[in-house]
């Protein structure tokens, strides 16, 4: 079966200045090293069926969609803080990426593959259940997650969050539920700079001091995370994939490889096939330097496809 590659159009129209990191030419870099690569051609690429606002309401609550809608602009821009911006395709573009997770499971679930990347904007794992922070409107991890228990009764789905940024919005709607267990990785004392609050037995949080390398990531994904997750035995895996902690990423101050993201999702891939019939869905989060996230996207893809 073929991993399948799952975007919208709507993705691209997002836009919150050319001054902004989270651009549309984060998703062009990845498509770009794809077609280089030949590797778009051996996946099945689909378009993402949009999320719907009962959906987002399984972690997000009614006055907070409410106020995204009054706010979102028709022309211009709409400040939601000094990051956060709607622009008139924000909309569109929040609810095809929050779907697009949930459009892998239902394929995954009904057969038609294992695996899933899912390469949409805007990211999610910073939007928490009343609050878009951090380029976050919708939290598409934790909107896939929630779906996916309710509708197919999982239950053990783990979260794997590599972004260099703690994914406080997903902590936050998961904390305390036994039927999830999130890892995280990621640079102390950075945006958000929440991750002690987020407290719970299900949640792994694993702060990196700024200039870590990759092999200081091994030894904690080695010592906690797959002991975790083997103890876990997750039936789905779930990730948000930000690649943001890569050296040439000015975003933070980690120093990962290519060879380090690679790494990781090839640990995913053994858990998952130990313990999840080989289902992993992996959705964009960061990854701001275009060469290094393209590349690292590649890698990550093929591990997936096992190609």
């Amino acid at each position: 079966m073929q991993t399948l590659y799952i975007t919208h159009p709507a993705c691209r129209l997002h836009d919150m200045g050319d001054w902004h990191p989270e651009s549309p030419d984060r998703l062009d870099a990845i498509q770009d090293q794809l077609i280089a690569q030949g590797l778009l051609d051996l996946l099945d690429e689909r378009q993402a069926q949009p999320a719907q606002p009962t959906d987002a309401l399984r972690v997000h609550g009614q006055s907070y969609l409410h106020l995204l809608d009054m706010l979102a602009p028709t022309e211009g821009v709409a400040t939601l803080d000094d990051d956060t911006l709607m622009c008139a395709h924000t909309a569109a573009a929040m609810w095809a990426a929050a779907g697009a997770g949930m459009t892998a499971v239902d394929a995954i679930m009904g057969g038609e593959a294992q695996t899933a990347f899912c390469s949409v904007r805007p990211p999610g794992h910073h939007a928490r259940p009343e609050q878009a922070m951090g380029f976050c409107f919708l939290n598409n991890v934790a909107i896939t997650v929630a779906y996916t228990l309710e509708k197919y009764g999982l239950e053990r789905i783990a979260i794997i969050d590599f972004d260099v940024h703690h994914g406080n919005g997903t902590a936050e709607m998961f904390a305390g539920n036994d039927k999830v267990l999130m890892c995280g990785i990621f640079q102390e004392n950075i945006f958000p700079g929440v991750y002690a609050q987020n407290s719970g037995k299900n949640l792994l949080n694993l702060p990196m001091h700024a200039g870590a390398n990759g092999e200081q990531m091994r030894q904690l994904v080695q010592q906690h995370w797959l002991p975790r997750l083997e103890a876990f035995r997750p039936q789905l895996i779930v990730v948000s994939a930000g690649f943001d902690a890569h050296r040439d990423d000015d975003m933070a101050q980690l120093n990962l490889s290519d060879g380090d993201y690679l790494w990781l999702t090839e640990q995913i891939m053994q858990v998952a096939e130990r313990h999840a019939s080989g289902r992993v869905i992996s959705l964009l989060e960061g990854g701001y330097d275009l060469p290094a996230l393209g590349r690292c996207v590649a890698l990550h893809i093929k591990k997936l496809a096992n190609l």
